[in-house]
């Protein structure tokens, strides 16, 4: 178990011993699931494990649009590059997004894929296109959706022990939060600090539920009985 669980290493240890590997194995790994689901639910709070919300993303400055249409070849070294007429559009960092006239939609290009900048015609600065509309701020709000479901963050257990944590590069991404690390925002994006946001840490409440869940478990437990 984790150094945080001392505490309840030292309450149930002499409970834990007394039963088969097997069983042991089982109640561990539902302990583990206990824990994980009450992190997971911590985190959709955006909480710490205090309490305290998360530090909130700094704002950005939302990016204006182009109030003239482009006009471009795209992309670059093809051998017939493609005629691009965009208006409504926004540069964010290597994309360049916006209502494309002859695809009829929102599209994005990498901006230093652009093969050659043209001039527009007379008729092309003013011709008709829909609108780029930026959606889904509720969903940008909330932080770490995708970290907190079962495929990352995990849980088990052996015989011997109980875990929950990140695995592989999810790990690395959650670690500059957890530790409030450096990184890059994009991968041609400046290093910037993180504000430290505690993912995984036990606390009272959490300490509390294991022993609750070890007893429980306990309980039910044929070989206990």
């Amino acid at each position: 178990m984790s150094d945080d669980l001392a505490e309840v290493e030292r309450i149930a240890g002499a409970l834990l011993r007394s039963i088969a590997p097997a069983e042991r194995r089982r109640l561990l790994r539902a302990m583990a699931k206990d824990l994980q689901r009450s992190e997971s639910a911590r985190i959709g709070r955006q909480q710490n494990p205090d309490g305290t919300g998360f530090a909130p993303r700094k704002k950005k400055v939302p990016p204006r649009p182009g109030n003239y249409a482009v006009k471009f070849l795209y992309p670059k070294g093809a051998p017939e590059p493609r005629l691009v007429l965009m208006k409504s559009w926004v540069h964010e960092g290597n994309l360049l997004t916006g209502f494309d006239i002859e695809a009829g939609g929102i599209r994005s290009f990498f901006w230093d894929k652009v093969d050659r900048w043209l001039p527009l015609e007379s008729d092309e600065q003013n011709k008709g296109a829909g609108k780029f509309r930026r959606k889904g701020s509720i969903r940008r709000t909330a932080m770490f959706r995708k970290l907190r479901n079962g495929r990352n963050l995990r849980a088990g257990a052996t015989d011997r022990e109980a875990w929950i944590g990140f695995a592989g590069r999810v790990s690395e991404i959650a670690s500059v939060s957890q530790e409030g690390l450096m990184d890059r925002p994009a991968a041609k994006a400046k290093p910037v600090r993180y504000a430290r946001r505690k993912l995984i840490e036990i606390n009272e409440n959490e300490t509390g539920l294991i022993l609750e869940s070890l007893l429980y478990h306990l309980s039910f437990s044929t070989e206990w009985r």
